[in-house]
């Protein structure tokens, strides 16, 4: 953090001189950090779990939503258990689905509040303390956070090293929040599968549900186990 520090205090002065070209290239290591969501040049990211077995963490985005006791009828069809990484805003307005989530054996991760996927990577100290403090008081307590599309900036790992938790990327992500197809989504998740790999699927979308089955027997069928791992 204090090498992070210095580089922005650096490329400020640069700029500060007329030195465009030096700042921008002293700034650019930030931006990197800031929208790769697995790089820990700013604080660590789990982006993968220890395990000598052929095991991964199957993680599940933006709930409650509508579909959510349909989906969580389909891992008990076929015995998986998932994190849902929740917005604190629909989890508010749907505690009964967070039991429920609960009830069935999964466990709860912090996805936001508000989920500002398009500026929370910009968004001061106080606002990020309160996008996670907002989620954590309408969810059960739990270690886990999980940027909005992953993006973080400086000041996301002291917001969660003070509430003791862990910023948790993905190592097998399909783009599944945008992209329809579930054959082109499994085939972009089973290309990362490793032991210990941190899948990425997102709930509410018309093709969530077919897209998540799909993946999962695809996922057994190269001889993998689920692993619902909460640090």
């Amino acid at each position: 953090m204090r090498i992070v520090t210095l580089t922005l205090a650096v490329a400020g002065l640069a700029l500060s001189f007329h030195a465009p070209l030096i700042g921008a290239l002293l700034f650019a290591p930030i931006v990197i950090a800031t929208l790769s969501p697995n790089i820990e040049w700013l604080g660590p990211v789990v982006s993968r779990f220890k395990t000598e077995e052929r095991e991964v963490w199957l993680t599940i985005d933006d709930g409650p939503t509508d579909d959510t006791l349909a989906l969580l009828d389909l891992l008990d069809q076929h015995g998986v258990k998932a994190t849902f990484f929740v917005k604190g805003m629909l989890a508010a307005a749907h505690p009964e689905l967070i039991d429920e989530i609960v009830a069935r054996g999964h466990s709860i991760g912090n996805h936001s509040h508000t989920h500002p996927a398009a500026w929370f990577w910009c968004l001061p100290p106080h606002a990020i303390a309160r996008q996670i403090d907002q989620c954590n008081a309408v969810i059960p307590p739990t270690k886990l956070f999980r940027a909005p599309v992953g993006h973080k900036n400086l000041f996301v790992h002291p917001a969660l090293r003070k509430r003791s938790m862990a910023l948790v990327g993905f190592s097998a992500r399909a783009f599944d929040a945008i992209e329809r197809n579930p054959d082109v989504i499994v085939s972009r998740i089973v290309r990362s599968l490793e032991p210990g790999a941190i899948v990425l699927l997102h709930q509410g979308r018309e093709w969530s549900l077919q897209s998540i089955e799909k993946t999962i027997v695809a996922i057994r069928e190269r001889g993998y186990s689920f692993r619902n791992t909460n640090r």
